[in-house]
């Protein structure tokens, strides 16, 4: 176990895949589903973890009302799961077509000094969806989406963030680590396996 600090976990598996044109949670790195990969990272590394999704992942699962609104919506769903469970914590978000993150990485977001909102930066481009929400911030997200709101950067530009850069995360993170897959062709530069074909 790695669990250093108290944080809350939410594991993001509801992205429509459109480009992909296979669910990216069913997609294997040596074997493993990226759902199973991920899940057990968060589950190590936070006091409590949830899915945002259709229920892929060992986590127990809340979704979006009405599914399919994108990482604002499904940080809120996720947000108001844990604070009905009686969890007000600052929140790791990790998205499921991330195959290279690892614990090191969640696990230094987590002890990241303050209470705050954390977010890493690749070449100065934040990384939303590998990154630690403060509770407070977790508020405005669900008021930004009661407005209307539909993106992440919605809510960066509405909160104070502590963005890191590479001079402050190289040290327990490759930049693999931030690499997602969208596309068939991210696919196969990660090396990765797609699911098996259905029976049938």
């Amino acid at each position: 176990m790695l669990r250093v600090t108290p944080t809350a976990g939410l594991l993001l598996t509801g992205g429509a895949s459109s480009r992909l044109g296979a669910p990216k949670a069913e997609l294997r790195r040596d074997g493993e589903r990226l759902a199973d990969r991920n899940a057990g990272l968060l589950a190590a590394v936070c006091t409590v973890a949830l899915e945002v999704g259709p229920g892929t992942s060992s986590l127990p699962a809340v979704r979006e009302d009405p599914p399919g609104l994108g990482p604002l919506a499904a940080l809120v769903a996720g947000a108001e799961a844990l604070r009905a469970r009686g969890v007000q914590l600052p929140v790791l978000v990790l998205a499921v077509d991330l195959p290279f993150v690892d614990a090191a990485l969640l696990a230094w977001l987590a002890t990241r000094p303050g209470s705050g909102t954390v977010v890493p930066r690749v070449e100065g481009s934040p990384q939303s969806l590998c990154a630690r929400y403060g509770t407070a911030d977790l508020a405005t997200a669900g008021r930004l989406r009661h407005e209307g709101a539909a993106s992440m950067r919605s809510l960066l530009d509405a909160v104070t963030v502590t963005y890191v850069d590479e001079r402050a995360w190289h040290a327990v993170a490759d930049p693999s680590c931030f690499d997602d897959v969208d596309t068939p062709d991210a696919v196969a530069r990660a090396g990765l396996e797609w699911p098996p074909a259905p029976l049938g």
